[in-house]
């Protein structure tokens, strides 16, 4: 039985934490990516990032899928720019920033490298959706969050607006 997961908000420090490598594959891994999906569905998100519920190691759970039915999980994922790129703009959302949407620019031809939950190693060129998503949740696993790619002023006001709301709870 999967269980829900807290997950984290900005500004809280702990999204700044940079996970660290998986090197044991075992059934904490398998149940820890079944809970994230769990909190990711739940949340009505379509990525999440171990960082994102307080656990600090490299493991990403997504699902693309308009039915919700194709969980993706990724060990110890890893990206490189392909030389032939150009950067696209789409506008992301955040689960650990709710509320705020933003376009960012990010390359749109990059090789992914991961293991899976056996530790098995998979490598695909990514596109789309995919692409952008992937280099968003790894953005999380380095500590990264997408207030970083706006100006000073209005992290500033999504953070006011963020603990105002902490507040009130």
């Amino acid at each position: 039985m999967s269980k829900k997961l807290k997950i984290l908000v900005f500004p809280d420090p702990k999204l700044r934490t940079v996970a660290k490598k998986i090197t044991k594959f075992d059934k904490s891994l398998e149940k820890l990516s079944d809970n994230m999906l769990h909190t990711m569905y739940d949340a009505n998100g379509i990525g999440l990032a171990a960082t994102q519920v307080d656990e600090h190691i490299r493991l990403v759970v997504m699902d693309l899928s308009e039915d919700r039915n194709e969980p993706m999980v990724f060990v110890n994922p890893e990206y490189k720019v392909q030389k032939e790129h150009k950067l696209v703009e789409f506008e992301e959302g955040c689960l650990s920033i709710p509320g705020f949407n933003h376009n960012i620019a990010r390359p749109d031809n990059i090789e992914l490298k991961w293991q899976d939950l056996k530790g098995k190693e998979h490598e695909i060129k990514p596109e789309g959706m995919l692409s952008i998503c992937i280099q968003h949740e790894i953005d999380h696993l380095e500590g990264k969050l997408m207030v970083d790619y706006v100006s000073a002023l209005k992290r500033d006001r999504v953070r006011k607006r963020l603990l105002k709301e902490f507040k009130r709870k």
